[in-house]
């Protein structure tokens, strides 16, 4: 996961590269996630905003809010694995 030594924040080109590199972590959960809480969010606006009262029987409300039940614990393990490939990177290595 972690190859190479880390990017020199002190030059443009390091920077650049070390925000490409934060990016690229945990893209997935991060993705998923921002869907489902953009999904719930529309969800749960619903019922006042575009008279919507029913989907399959269901209230829009309720997968709404599984929706972004869903998306919050991704969010955070998006976070939680940038955070740790961040502080795994820029541990100097012991030789």
């Amino acid at each position: 996961m972690m190859s190479g030594p880390s990017p020199d924040p002190s030059t443009r080109a390091g920077r650049k590269a070390l925000r490409h590199e934060m990016r690229m972590v945990a893209v997935r959960p991060r993705r998923w996630g921002l869907w489902l809480l953009a999904i719930g969010a529309l969800l749960l606006i619903a019922p006042s905003a575009f008279g919507i009262h029913s989907l399959l029987g269901w209230s829009p409300v309720w997968p709404g809010l599984i929706a972004c039940l869903i998306a919050l614990p991704l969010l955070i393990a998006a976070a939680l694995l940038r955070r740790s490939y961040r502080q795994g990177r820029m541990t100097p290595v012991k030789d």
